[in-house]
């Protein structure tokens, strides 16, 4: 088994990065390897603690005892940001999640901004289109999420400011 040390995740995610934008380049296709970067990114920019090994459901953990969040990440790639209609595809509801987040990448798989959204706002949505032919092809497109959620990082600002939302300052 090689040692984990030899391996420096940053360096791996930043290869795979570069792989998945240079096999889109080569072939039209995309590497299904946005929701990894996105769960890394999520936890790396907001402080965010990974959730155990085989948490259903959820990705990463923030706060501390009973104030503790469990969040599931989503990820997309942005490749043309002139074209509109980019679905998050579905949520799971069943599973024990707290907050969603949304972590926006450029063509070369680098976030761009990291939108928050509490359970309860996709809860109401779901609820507002439910038998719609919307709800049916994925019930959140990027355009929704900029609407209704919260910005809690972007490659320009950084960080935003805590809004109660966030307890943990990743410093």
């Amino acid at each position: 088994m090689p040692d984990k040390e030899v391996y420096s995740v940053e360096k791996l995610m930043a290869q795979t990065r570069s792989l998945a934008a240079q096999y889109r380049r080569a072939t039209g296709k995309t590497l299904p390897v946005t929701a990894e970067l996105a769960v890394h990114d999520a936890i790396r920019l907001l402080g965010l603690r990974p959730a155990p090994q085989g948490a259903a459901g959820h990705d990463a953990l923030e706060g501390e005892g009973e104030a503790t969040r469990r969040v599931l990440v989503k990820g997309r790639a942005i490749f043309d940001p002139e074209k509109g209609g980019q679905r998050i595809g579905q949520l799971n509801l069943a599973h024990e999640w707290d907050r969603l987040l949304l972590v926006l990448m450029d063509e070369s798989y680098e976030p761009e901004e990291i939108w928050a959204l509490e359970r309860e706002q996709i809860e109401e949505l779901q609820e507002r289109l439910k038998g719609s032919r919307r709800a049916r092809r994925g019930l959140l497109s990027v355009a929704r999420a900029r609407n209704i959620g919260t910005l809690r990082w972007s490659r320009e600002r950084g960080l935003e400011p805590d809004d109660g939302l966030w307890t943990h300052d990743p410093g």
